[in-house]
């Protein structure tokens, strides 16, 4: 989250989507967010649809990365975990479901729509 939060983000908006545990919902977490303009987003319990995306990626990082390896260090796993959502969360990376735009281009349509 600190990563994040220091990142130059040109985003008017920013959400964080959360399903990965009760650490969210701390008044410290939730504090840093507000202070910093950031929507927090839950699923209510028992309620898997309400943030299916998250749920979908944590879904393949941890398929595609985190289980079965054992990291030494934080460091190592913080650097392997931003590695991966760099990669998935490619911004210049066309999609078809996307209409074949790259993320900014979709998102700014978006905007204006």
């Amino acid at each position: 989250m600190d990563h994040s939060v220091g990142a130059d983000h040109k985003a008017d908006a920013r959400l964080h989507h959360s399903d990965e545990g009760s650490q969210y919902t701390t008044g410290q977490i939730q504090r840093l967010l507000a202070d910093n303009s950031i929507t927090c987003s839950m699923s209510r319990a028992g309620n898997v649809r309400d943030n299916s995306a998250m749920e979908s990626f944590f879904s393949s990082l941890k398929i595609a990365r985190t289980n079965r390896k054992v990291y030494l260090h934080r460091d190592e796993a913080r650097a392997d975990v931003l590695d991966y959502i760099e990669r998935f969360c490619n911004p210049r990376r066309r999609h078809s479901k996307r209409g074949y735009l790259r993320l900014m281009e979709f998102d700014a349509r978006a905007m204006l729509a």
